[in-house]
């Protein structure tokens, strides 16, 4: 009878356990479903938009156990596209990016906290111009389910401000131009 009663125990927390565990997404950068934009005032005057061609990364989320929620994300920060050959060159440069000494940027999450149905705010390491802070920003759940081709997805959209100098960045803009707004759109293929 004991061996029963653990088979089954064991059998039920077999079964449970996935229930438990969040799902982890690739995110589809292959399918170009995946946006990592920004967005900061020139002169005050008007908005500069651009955004990173080169990133990758994962997510993990249940929608039964929200808290569980995690993302890393890696870009390239030489792949920064502000459809401008000149301005990008010197963006690429010492007075922004520095992308010869610092070619990656990323975010890895330390926290989720739920705000609501499918919202909440993520907190983690961000890593910008070789200086790492802890940011929080708030997220949405887009939607998620079942795609054509058999596999399930789910997509998530956050947006942030950063100050520029916090990391590092002191090139003179102007009053109007000392933050950067980062988007960040995905779309993950769950593994």
């Amino acid at each position: 009878m004991k061996k029963l009663l653990l088979a089954l125990g064991m059998t039920a927390a077999a079964t449970l356990a996935p229930l438990s565990q969040a799902a982890t997404y690739d995110i589809d950068t292959k399918g170009a479903h995946a946006f990592v934009q920004f967005k900061i005032k020139h002169l005050g005057y008007s908005w500069l938009l651009g955004r990173f061609n080169t990133f990758d990364g994962q997510f993990e989320y249940d929608a039964s156990a929200p808290e569980k929620s995690a993302i890393k994300v890696n870009i390239e920060t030489a792949s920064i596209d502000s459809n401008h050959a000149e301005r990008d060159k010197h963006l690429k440069g010492s007075d922004f990016l520095n992308v010869s000494k610092f070619p990656t940027s990323s975010f890895k999450s330390t926290g989720f906290k739920s705000t609501g149905e499918g919202e909440g705010i993520i907190s983690g390491d961000f890593t910008l111009h070789g200086v790492t802070k802890n940011i929080s920003f708030p997220v949405t759940l887009v939607g998620e389910g079942k795609d054509p081709w058999g596999g399930y997805r789910a997509g998530f959209e956050g947006k942030t401000t950063l100050k520029l100098s916090d990391y590092g960045i002191t090139y003179n803009l102007g009053p109007a131009s000392t933050h950067v707004e980062i988007e960040l759109h995905v779309e993950g293929i769950r593994q």
